[in-house]
C-alpha cells in the first residue's frame, strides 16, 4: 500500500463532490489492498473503500478518516462445472465495464446488458448493478473479500450476499448501516459460451427494439446498449455535464401491487415477485417425503422513478434558483452537477425532488448512492 497526499474527492468522484479526506492510501495489488484495510482497523479510522466513485455521493466537509482507493486490476478465466459456460474472476479495481467488453469480445453472454454501467468489480455485487432487465446476481457465482477487522480472506458464495434489487448485506443503505462489514477483493462468475442469443426479457427487447426472436450477436447488443445509455447521459464524458452525476440518484420504486393499481395506468411498470419458478431445495438429510407448503408472497411491483419525476412536475433540465445543480437534460432520474455544484446544492435539489413525488403520489423516493457525510 502507498500513503498518498489526499486528494480532494470531487475530482474522484463523477458527481464532483467532497474535501480532501484526512487520510489517504492506496492499493494496487490484493495483497496491498488486505495490508490497506488491516492498517486502517489496527488504528480505528473511520474509513471507506473508493472505487471510480460512481455511486458515492460525498458532503463539503473532508471526512475525518482514511480513504482507501482500490485501484486493483486483472481478469482470469477459469473452467466451469457446467458445459458450454466459462467463469471470468476479476480482481475488486477492474472497471467494470472493461470487464463486459472483455466478456463480449470473446463471445461470453451474460453481462452485455449491463455495458456502460460506470465503476468498479468489486462494486457490482453491492449494489447488484443490473440494467434492462439483467443483473449481477444472475452470473455472479463467489466473491472474494476480507471481513472487518477478521483475519482470514473467505470465499463466499453468492448465495450467501442478500443481493436483491440494488442492495446486498454489503449496501449501505441510506439511514441504516450494512449488515456485513467487508470490503470484496475479487467476483466470479460464470457465463454462457455463446456469441449471439435470444433476448427474452421485455426490458431489454424493448430497449433493443427487438420484435422476433431470431439470435443477435452480443456485440450488437452492446452496441444498443452504449448508444442508449449515451443518449440519456449515462456513459461517462468529461465534456458532457448530464454525465456529471451517479446515474440514476433515485431507485425506481418497489410497491405493493395494490399500490401501484392506485398509480395512473401509463405510469410503467414490472412485476418483480412472487417468482412463480421459484425451486425449492431440501436437504436429502432432512427430507421426510413430504414438501412443505410454500408461503404466499406478497406481489409486488416496480414502479418508474423517473415517470413518477416528470409528471410531478420536474423535467428534464430542471435546476433551482441559483443552484449549479440540475436534473439532467437527457435523463429526470439523473442529477447532475453543471460546474462547482456543492453538495448542499445537489441534497437541497434532491430534497426537493422527493417532496414533490411523495406530494404528488404519496411515494418517498429513495436515494441509489452511497452518501457521506450528506443527509436528505
Amino acid at each position: 500500500m502507498r500513503e498518498v497526499e489526499p486528494i480532494r474527492l470531487s475530482a474522484l468522484t463523477t458527481l464532483h463532490t467532497g474535501a480532501a479526506p484526512e487520510r489517504m492510501l492506496e492499493a494496487s495489488t490484493a495483497d496491498e489492498l488486505v495490508e490497506a484495510l488491516r492498517d486502517v482497523w489496527s488504528r480505528g479510522d473511520d474509513w471507506f473503500v473508493l472505487g471510480g466513485g460512481s455511486n458515492l455521493f460525498v458532503g463539503d466537509a473532508p471526512f475525518e478518516g482514511t480513504v482507501i482507493r482500490i485501484l486493483t486490476q486483472g481478469i482470469e478465466e477459469l473452467p466451469s462445472p457446467h458445459a458450454g459456460r466459462i467463469r471470468l474472476r476479476a480482481q475488486a479495481g477492474h472497471a467494470w465495464d472493461d470487464l463486459v467488453a472483455y466478456a463480449v469480445e470473446r463471445g461470453y453472454a451474460g453481462l452485455e446488458a449491463m455495458s456502460g454501467i460506470p465503476g468498479t468489480v468489486g462494486a457490482a455485487p453491492v449494489q447488484n448493478i443490473g440494467a434492462y432487465g439483467q443483473e449481477v446476481q444472475e452470473t455472479l457465482v463467489e466473491v472474494e473479500l476480507l471481513d472487518e477487522h477478521a483475519d482470514e480472506i473467505l470465499t463466499v458464495p453468492a448465495s450467501e450476499l442478500g443481493l436483491g434489487f440494488r442492495t446486498s448485506v454489503f449496501k449501505h443503505h441510506y439511514g441504516s448501516e450494512p449488515h456485513r462489514r467487508a470490503v470484496i477483493l475479487s467476483i466470479t462468475v460464470d457465463l454462457l459460451l455463446a456469441g449471439e442469443r435470444v433476448v427474452r426479457g421485455e426490458q431489454l427487447r424493448r430497449a433493443l427494439a427487438l420484435e422476433g426472436d431470431e439470435p443477435v450477436p452480443l456485440r450488437w447488443v452492446r452496441e444498443r446498449i452504449l448508444a442508449t445509455r449515451a443518449s440519456k447521459g449515462m456513459l461517462l464524458d468529461e465534456d458532457d455535464p448530464d454525465t456529471h452525476g451517479v446515474g440514476s440518484f433515485f431507485q425506481n420504486a418497489i410497491v405493493p401491487e395494490s399500490v401501484a393499481r392506485a398509480l395512473p395506468p401509463e405510469c410503467p411498470r414490472w412485476p418483480v415477485s412472487p417468482d412463480l419458478d421459484a425451486v425449492t431445495v431440501i436437504p436429502l438429510a432432512s427430507y421426510d417425503g413430504l414438501v412443505p407448503p410454500s408461503k404466499p408472497e406478497r406481489a409486488e411491483v416496480k414502479v418508474s422513478a423517473a415517470w413518477l419525476i416528470e409528471q410531478a412536475g420536474i423535467r428534464k433540465g430542471f435546476k433551482l434558483p441559483r443552484s449549479r445543480a440540475s436534473v439532467s437534460t437527457k435523463h429526470a432520474l439523473a442529477l447532475t452537477n453543471r460546474g462547482g455544484a456543492t453538495a448542499a446544492e445537489v441534497s437541497e435539489l434532491a430534497r426537493f425532488i422527493q417532496s414533490r413525488v411523495h406530494s404528488e403520489f404519496g411515494l418517498v423516493l429513495q436515494p441509489e448512492p452511497v452518501l457521506v457525510g450528506v443527509e436528505l
